[in-house]
């Protein structure tokens, strides 16, 4: 028998797969036998390393299926506006920033919430106070609002004769004037304004955000970044410095060029690979840009915004599936959700007959008769539980009673949908355990509410952790090499300090990350 590189003895391991048992040994990148200790012992080599896990748990690695890591690297280094809970400290900040940045240069931030400001919504006037002579461009914690100044407007071309841009919208004032805040596609002009980093910046910027992936358990992310992010981590993979799994989008913009660089170098690898054509349908839930059958409750002349209308959607559909591409389909509201599952069904011909697996990225609110459709059609759920704590009172005053079929992880799972779960990191933590608690409890870290927002929704700790591996690994077409613990699958595990399968929920809140593993290789180690 050819001798391990890396055993782990007495560990609880749950391989995901229905057993539990003590040891796992590696052989390389892969997994060579999971049983008792005497069993991975025996593959014990002069040059092994041998661990005791003390009784640690032992899982699969985690996988995010929703991330924007490239842009959650880069977030790292601009002004940090999640949690401000006033508008006055989010302008104290840029105050700051254009106290030590030359004039003329871009001053870029993210994360902010007006709903934390008591619903008041920002205007340029703030901004124009502190930084007249910079250009000021800050990203709604969602992404799916810009708050800029006047420098900015200027600089993308838009003043009060400008029109909303198709599946965009742009605040105006009484006067008609903007007033600093662009949603959609209206912010896709500010976007296309600022200097983009080079392929060289965002993978420096990657490359120290990967110890924060690792520490987190986790070993891959499906990312939603497209093709700059791609050069950036394909750089990182040439380098040999990719030390996270990646599944890339590919985006609607540059579609024609992302099908040409696969038919020369192909989907890629284990490392780094193609996965879904990411689509957007609709907006967001926060600037009430989700595309809804009935108006929001605190807004009775708004239904959303539709980004993509019904028939570009479907022949994006056809088109992606022409090249054995499936799609990840933005969707908040229960229109746009209704919209993608009408689409997916028409076109079910195609996509079916190539085998591909079309997701619907977040699903927030489904209409309770189009639930039992995800698993009819096929149709995975990826979902991120966190959202469904941090939106509760949004969600309850924007949707009112619709509320009860919305973050429905239990009936979309029940009515036979799978489940991918994720961050959608940088709007929301990296932390799985995080995720895991809200996905078991529909309560926030600090206890509330109690009983948990509609815990009718609620998962067992081992659906969790599914929707987080075997789940994930499905959704990216991966399942064959990783999503559990089985002799041959690749050596991706993580380690925690304690078994949160048989403890509370505290227990899964209060856990830590003791080890991450990567193709047999420690990328993590507090154990």
């Amino acid at each position: 028998m050819q001798q391990a590189s890396l055993v782990l003895v007495n560990g609880t391991v749950h391989t995901m797969d229905g057993r539990i048992v003590s040891g796992v040994a590696c052989r390389g990148e892969h997994i060579a036998i999971v049983g008792s200790d005497s069993e991975v012992l025996a593959a014990r080599g002069r040059r092994t390393e041998v661990v005791d896990l003390g009784r640690r748990l032992v899982l699969p690695a985690f996988t995010d299926a929703h991330a924007h890591f490239a842009a959650f690297a880069l977030s790292r280094q601009e002004i940090d506006l999640k949690g401000i809970t006033s508008l006055a400290e989010a302008v104290r900040r840029v105050a700051e920033a254009a106290a030590r940045m030359p004039a003329g240069t871009w001053i870029i931030g993210s994360g902010w919430l007006h709903d934390l400001w008591g619903g008041t919504q920002p205007d340029r006037g703030l901004l124009d106070a502190v930084a007249p002579d910079h250009l000021v461009a800050l990203w709604r914690n969602d992404g799916h609002a810009v708050w800029v100044n006047t420098a900015a407007l200027r600089r993308a071309g838009i003043d009060r004769n400008t029109p909303d841009p198709p599946g965009g919208s742009i605040l105006r004032d009484q006067d008609g004037e903007p007033t600093g805040i662009l949603a959609e596609r209206a912010a896709d002009r500010i976007a296309a304004v600022i200097p983009s980093p080079s392929t060289d910046d965002v993978a420096r910027a990657i490359t120290g955000a990967m110890p924060l992936a690792h520490r987190a358990g986790l070993a891959g992310l499906t990312c939603m970044e497209g093709l700059d992010a791609y050069r950036a981590y394909h750089l990182l993979h040439t380098q040999g410095k990719l030390l996270l799994r990646i599944g890339i989008c590919l985006s609607v913009n540059d579609l024609a060029e992302e099908l040409d660089l696969i038919q020369r170098e192909g989907r890629g690898d284990e490392w780094l690979h193609w996965t879904h054509l990411k689509i957007f349908a609709d907006g967001a839930l926060g600037p009430r840009t989700a595309w809804m059958l009935e108006p929001y409750d605190d807004d009775p002349a708004n239904r959303g915004i539709i980004v993509t209308p019904p028939d570009e959607l479907r022949r994006l559909i056809e088109h992606a599936a022409e090249h054995d591409i499936g799609v990840a389909v933005h969707a908040i509201g229960d229109a746009a959700n209704r919209a993608v599952l009408d689409a997916l069904a028409v076109t079910r011909g195609i996509w079916q007959a190539r085998r591909l697996r079309p997701r619907i990225e977040h699903a927030q609110l489904v209409a309770r008769s189009d639930i039992p459709r995800f698993g009819e059609l096929g149709v995975i759920a990826s979902m991120q539980p966190i959202h469904a704590t941090q939106d509760m009172p949004v969600a309850e005053r924007a949707w009112g009673r619709r509320v009860a079929t919305a973050y429905a992880f239990r009936s979309l799972r029940d009515a036979g949908a799978r489940l991918a779960f994720g961050s959608d990191t940088p709007v929301e933590t990296l932390d799985v355990l995080q995720g895991l608690y809200a996905a078991t409890t529909r309560r926030r870290a600090d206890g509330n509410p109690p009983g948990g927002w509609h815990p009718e929704q609620c998962l067992t700790i081992t659906e969790a952790i599914e929707a987080y591996t075997r789940g994930a690994a499905w959704a990216e077409g991966q399942e064959t090499s990783r999503g559990s613990v089985a002799p041959g699958k690749l050596a991706d595990l993580v380690i925690l300090d304690r078994d949160i399968i048989t403890g509370t929920p505290e227990d899964v809140l209060q856990a830590r990350v003791e080890g991450t593993i990567i193709g047999g290789r420690w990328v993590y180690r507090a154990c």
